[in-house]
């Protein structure tokens, strides 16, 4: 073999491996960037997970979905959620979003679930206040307070705080429970006006929670607080005194009465 065919056959060899590694790039990029070009890393839930629970590595795994289908505050790693608080209910297959869920900052879950404009107060409740038991958090409650009016023991209600979230029951946070279980207190999450509003009328009388539908945002304007209003004074008439005349005197005569004026005549 000459040196000519020698050359060749090296030739052919090293044109044959560089077409093969271009070949093996190009079908790497195409494997990595279609149909995979307009996706992304989306974090769901693969179990559920319920309303307060601090969210674990177990619980999560990451996907692949179209861009234009994540929502835009979905998360791409389990990184980013582990150890996060759920602000609502998810259930298996779920994308897990900045907006349901919480940063636990310390202390208890249940400070992690109030927003920071809110504020949460306990309701001491009974089976009848806390709904026979039904009440579970993640439910919305409007407030009933019944208060006696007058010395007769009449009483009056009316509806003074509307659609609040259930945050708590006695110390649960977890709505895992759909058994009906009798509680002693409900926590609810309320504005700093809406909790001063609760603890007059809890002041004043008793309060009772009414079991709103989770899809009802309809809320009946509230009456403003009717005011006392004095009885008007009316003015004191003053009867004017009524004159009297004398009957003129009496000298043997008989007495004539003609209207409001009396004479004498004498006897023929």
């Amino acid at each position: 073999m000459n040196s000519r065919t020698l050359t060749l056959i090296v030739l052919s060899v090293i044109l044959g491996l560089g077409a093969t590694w271009m070949a093996n790039n190009w079908l790497t990029a195409r494997l990595n960037t279609s149909p995979d070009d307009n996706q992304q890393n989306v974090v769901i839930a693969t179990v559920e997970i319920a309303f307060g629970q601090m969210i674990e590595p177990q619980q999560v795994t990451v996907v692949r979905m179209p861009r234009d289908a994540a929502p835009e505050d979905a998360f791409d790693t389990t990184e980013k959620v582990v150890g996060k608080i759920a602000t609502f209910s998810l259930l298996r297959g779920d994308i897990l979003r900045g907006a349901r869920l919480a940063e636990h900052m310390g202390g208890s879950t249940l400070a992690s679930l109030i927003e920071p404009s809110k504020r949460a107060i306990s309701v001491r409740v009974d089976d009848v206040v806390g709904v026979g038991g039904f009440l579970l958090p993640g439910n919305r409650v409007d407030v009933l307070a019944t208060r006696q009016v007058g010395s007769e023991g009449n009483a009056e209600s009316k509806t003074i705080l509307q659609d609040l979230r259930v945050l708590a029951v006695d110390q649960t946070a977890s709505t895992d429970k759909t058994q009906p279980v009798v509680v002693r207190a409900v926590t609810l999450e309320m504005t700093p006006a809406q909790a001063e509003v609760l603890v007059k009328g809890m002041s004043a009388g008793k309060v009772q929670l009414a079991l709103r539908n989770p899809l009802d945002n309809n809320k009946t304007p509230i009456a403003a607080e009717p005011v006392a209003m004095a009885a008007p004074v009316l003015p004191t008439v003053m009867a004017k005194p009524v004159a009297r005349r004398r009957a003129p005197a009496n000298d043997g005569g008989v007495i004539v009465i003609r209207g409001v004026a009396a004479t004498v005549e004498k006897a023929m």
